[in-house]
């Protein structure tokens, strides 16, 4: 964890800031125990942002952080008197990349970070949030505009198109996979809804479906789920 912040014990010994933080990040405010771990749910911390836990093959709980670490727990249920303890095989680490900043810094989803920019979304998305977005692949953006007969530069030059699509990715919350409402219109911010079922497929607006690749990539405003199709809204 040391060698991650860049700093020597030392150093963040005496960073009273940062380690109140990492600390802080480590505590909820109840007695959990492993019986009660909400599994997939999004959890509050006492420093104020959030970590999933996940049940593994085995039986296993595994956490996932803010910036998408993963620990093991692996010792559960350690009384105390005010509380009980897990013990765990790594340092958690809370967000320090929003939506944004998350997207740059995957080489998937360079088309999407290009479209935001054009249509001056990177501010809305820069935003406390949360939000949710369902975030389509460079793949998804080539087989889009071979779908609509479009070039790139033209598809980023419409800013109105631009927006309207991509608001459509958005979900207005932090709505992990587990909370997904399975066969229920999902409202976005643009508007229209689009349903999801079990398979975690997208139907659109248009009758077109899409997969839900990947899940709960989280960042400090929101979670992003990556899929393998840009959904449309109604015409």
């Amino acid at each position: 964890m040391l060698t991650e912040l860049g700093v020597t014990k030392a150093e963040l010994l005496a960073n009273r800031a940062l380690l109140t933080q990492v600390l802080t990040y480590h505590v909820l405010p109840a007695r959990v125990p492993a019986s009660a771990v909400p599994a997939g749910q999004a959890i509050t911390t006492v420093e104020g942002s959030i970590f999933k836990i996940d049940a593994a093959s085995g039986g296993a709980l595994v956490i996932t952080d803010g910036r998408n670490r993963e620990a093991n727990i692996t010792q559960t249920d350690v009384a105390a008197s005010n509380g009980v303890i897990h013990v765990i095989d790594k340092v958690l680490l809370p967000a320090n990349q929003d939506i944004v900043q998350t997207a740059q810094a995957s080489a998937d989803f360079t088309v999407l970070v290009e479209a935001v920019v054009a249509a001056n979304l990177v501010p809305t998305l820069q935003g406390a949030g949360p939000f949710t977005v369902f975030a389509p692949t460079d793949a998804a953006f080539a087989a889009l505009l071979a779908e609509l007969g479009v070039t790139k530069a033209a598809l980023l030059a419409n800013t109105a198109l631009l927006t309207e699509v991509l608001t459509y990715h958005v979900v207005p919350g932090r709505v992990l996979a587990a909370n997904v409402p399975v066969g229920t219109p999902i409202t976005t911010v643009q508007g229209d809804t689009f349903t999801v079922n079990a398979s975690l497929v997208i139907t659109d607006q248009r009758g077109r479906t899409a997969n839900i690749v990947a899940t709960d990539v989280l960042t400090s405003n929101g979670v992003i789920h990556v899929v393998d199709r840009v959904i449309l809204p109604a015409p």
